[in-house]
């Protein structure tokens, strides 16, 4: 298992079009990747959690890999928030 924590830098954090997005990076990755904000930890494959937990611009979350790839996932997703526009 990996993690990292990342801050969220784009505008309008990971709202429904950008979380998509997100979800579909994740979904590249056969390992189970997790986003954690605070103490609410969930799948980075359910949109419908990720809206839930309401990430906005500027909130630290960390990123959690486990399995086959766990790196190269860990590095991408995190590549990929750092690098988000709207």
């Amino acid at each position: 298992m990996v993690e990292r924590e990342i801050q969220v830098v784009n505008p309008t954090g990971l709202h429904t079009r950008p979380g998509h997005k997100f979800i579909a990076e994740a979904k590249k990755h056969s390992c189970d990747i997790f986003v954690q904000k605070g103490d609410k930890k969930f799948s980075a494959k359910s949109l419908l959690k990720l809206m839930k937990i309401g990430i906005s611009q500027g909130d630290l979350i960390k990123i959690i890999c486990n399995g086959e790839g766990e790196n190269a996932a860990l590095e991408n997703m995190c590549e990929f928030v750092a690098n988000l526009k709207d």
